[in-house]
């Protein structure tokens, strides 16, 4: 599926630049003598581990359903998404554990081109968040859209990090904890982003109903079909990148088994094709108490012919082929 292929590629996208960033930052933050600095690049090391399971969970989701997972493997890419809300959750702790051992332990102030080195950090981290959460919205994919926030997380810790770096450079002597501080508020805002995350990839994993445009455009285009009355009921539940559906529609009673049957595939064809975001669709039919095949537009599909058993014999005798 190009949906979740173009998704696969912009996480290795993520991927390749989070490892070069990992470098840069915990080498420029010792080197530099900047906690803030270091802990933005712990994070951005989470960053190409959560990459690495947002690109596992979008290869799984896009499997075809087999004998022994019926409706496909979607719900990987919603597993993923919380596996990543959790790394999110877990760096906050972590970050703010060591901000506080920091603050409460003298050290020297950090060098002043580690301002530098953040700076273009901000940026390239920047693009990318606007660059993955653009795709990921694209495609519909919440385990792509978390990876995107997840960059935009290590920006903002970056981005705190060189505002305590600042402060600490300019405030000169006594503020060389500035640096810490600003990497406990980074804490905050990560583990706010973590949480946030997470509750989407629970509900995904709960079989949450789409949102309601989408079980209106799906009720639209089934009663677009000619002879349907009225759709009594949609369910559907996401599954990756998609939604699938259960409709039960109303129709003509007097239909023979043979139209009904029909019309539930035209059903499933208009709605799939209507809304791409269904991957699958159950037609449900039944009967309409309010009309008739006439002013329903229902078209009683004609009855196969038959052959009966001398006519078959006929059929089959090669001295009933008539002579020229």
């Amino acid at each position: 599926m190009e949906r979740t292929a173009r998704g696969i590629r912009t996480v290795i996208l993520g991927l390749a630049v989070n490892a070069g960033l990992v470098l840069v930052k915990i080498t420029t933050g010792i080197l530099g003598n900047s906690y803030a600095l270091v802990a933005d690049g712990v994070e951005s090391s989470l960053d190409v581990f959560s990459s690495l399971v947002v690109w596992r969970g979008l290869f799984v989701a896009g499997r075809s359903a087999d004998e022994r997972y019926h409706f496909g493997y979607g719900k990987a890419e919603a597993v993923a998404a919380a596996v990543v809300s959790i790394m999110l959750l877990v760096a906050a702790v972590g970050i703010s554990l060591q901000a506080v051992r920091e603050i409460l332990t003298p050290h020297h102030a950090p060098a002043p081109y580690t301002l530098v080195v953040l700076v273009l950090v901000i940026a390239v981290k920047e693009g990318l968040f606007r660059t993955v959460l653009r795709v990921g919205s694209d495609i519909g994919s919440p385990a792509v859209e978390a990876d995107a926030w997840h960059h935009r997380s290590d920006a903002v810790t970056s981005a705190a990090a060189f505002v305590g770096i600042l402060t600490a450079l300019v405030g000169g002597p006594g503020w060389e904890a500035a640096d810490d501080w600003a990497a406990l508020v980074a804490s905050g805002i990560i583990a706010w982003n973590g949480a946030r995350l997470l509750r989407p990839s629970i509900q995904d994993l709960m079989d949450r109903a789409p949102d309601p445009d989408v079980l209106e455009r799906v009720r639209q285009s089934a009663e677009a079909v000619a002879g349907v009355a009225q759709v009594e009921k949609i369910l559907a539940r996401r599954a990756g990148i998609g939604y699938f559906a259960a409709l039960h529609v109303q129709c003509d009673p007097e239909l023979s088994l043979r139209s009904a049957h029909e019309m539930g595939h035209r059903v499933k064809d208009a709605v799939i094709a209507a809304v791409p975001e269904v991957r699958d669709a159950i037609v449900h039919m039944e009967p309409y108490e309010g009309g008739t095949a006439a002013n329903l537009g229902c078209v009683e599909a004609p009855p196969p012919i038959r052959a009966t058993g001398p006519q078959l014999r006929g059929a089959l005798d090669p001295r009933s082929t008539p002579r020229r």
